[in-house]
C-alpha cells in the first residue's frame, strides 16, 4: 500500500487548487479535521493542510482564471527534467516546466494522453508528505476511457509494475499500479477504465483517496457541508468501504475505510 518512504515513481504529495482557499480549508477541517497553516506572503496564498501537526496535503489558489478546482497528485522523481522528456516522448505534454520551490525541491506539471493532469516532485529539503494512511492520502486512482493507453504511458514514464484484477460480475479489469520492483506491497494506485460519457468532458483525471475510520459518517458530513456524492458508501470485497465525492467547489476525492479496520 501507499507509504511515505519517498520512493521514485510513488505518490509523494497532493495539493488542492481552489477559488476560495478559506472556504476550502473550512470544508476539509469539518470533514477530515485538517488544519490549514499558511506559508506566508512569499508563498502567494499557498499553505499546508495538517493533521496532528503532520502535513497531509497542500492548498493554494488557482493559478489560471480558466482552471477548475481540483486535487493534483504528485509522483516523486529524481530528475524532473528527465521526467519532462519522458512525458513528451510517451505522448503526454508539459503544462509547466520544472521550477524550483525555494530550497524545498522542484516541481513540474503534465497532462497525460487521456487528458489527466498530474505533477512530479523532485525533493530537496521537503521529501514529501509527513503522513499517509489513516486520516490522510491512502490510495490514488486514475479514471480514463483507455486503460491500456494509461498503462503504456505511466509504465514508460515511471516504470511502474502492473497487475490486472477482475472487477465483480465481469464488469471489466482494474489495473493495480506499483512502484518498480515493489510488488503488491509497493502498490499505490489503480487505473479504472470508464466510458467517456462518465468522465467530465470525456477526459481522464486522478483522484485521491483519504483513509478514514467511518466512511458513512464522513460522507454524511460532506453533504452537510455543501459537498456532493457520486457513489454512496459501498463495500468492496477485500478493499473496504468506499465513497466517491466532490467538495463544494467540485474537486473530486474519495474516502476509504480499509477492510482490515472493519473486522
Amino acid at each position: 500500500m501507499l507509504t511515505n518512504d519517498y520512493v521514485p515513481g510513488a505518490p509523494s504529495w497532493i495539493d488542492l487548487g481552489s477559488r476560495d482557499t478559506e472556504a476550502a480549508a473550512a470544508f476539509y477541517k469539518a470533514v477530515l479535521d485538517w488544519d490549514f497553516q499558511p506559508m506566508g506572503p512569499e508563498a502567494a496564498g499557498y499553505g499546508m493542510l495538517q493533521l496532528a501537526g503532520q502535513t497531509v496535503a497542500g492548498l493554494g489558489p488557482l493559478q489560471e482564471a480558466a482552471a477548475q478546482p481540483a486535487w493534483t497528485v504528485y509522483f516523486e522523481t529524481a530528475d524532473a527534467d528527465a521526467t519532462s522528456e519522458a512525458v513528451e516522448a510517451a505522448g503526454g505534454s508539459v503544462r509547466f516546466a520544472p521550477m524550483k520551490v525555494f530550497d524545498q525541491g522542484r516541481l513540474a506539471g503534465y497532462t497525460d494522453p487521456g487528458g489527466a493532469e498530474f505533477a512530479v516532485w523532485e525533493p530537496a529539503a521537503t521529501k514529501g508528505l509527513d503522513r499517509v494512511g489513516p486520516g490522510a492520502l491512502c490510495w490514488t486512482e486514475l479514471y480514463t476511457p483507455d486503460g491500456e493507453q494509461a498503462r503504456r504511458f505511466y509504465g514508460t514514464v515511471f516504470h511502474w509494475d502492473f497487475e490486472d484484477m477482475p472487477l465483480p460480475q465481469g464488469s471489466g479489469t482494474y489495473i493495480v499500479a506499483s512502484r518498480a520492483g515493489g510488488g503488491q506491497e509497493g502498490s499505490h494506485g489503480g487505473i479504472m477504465q470508464l466510458a467517456a460519457d462518465r468522465l467530465p468532458d470525456g477526459l481522464s483525471y486522478w483522484q485521491p483517496y483519504f483513509g478514514v475510520a467511518d466512511t458513512d459518517a464522513l460522507t454524511a458530513r460532506t453533504t452537510e457541508k455543501g459537498g456532493s456524492v457520486l457513489m454512496p458508501p459501498t463495500d468492496m470485497e477485500g478493499v473496504g468501504r468506499i465513497a466517491l465525492l466532490r467538495d463544494p467547489e467540485g474537486a473530486f476525492f474519495a474516502l476509504l475505510t480499509p477492510a482490515e479496520s472493519m473486522s
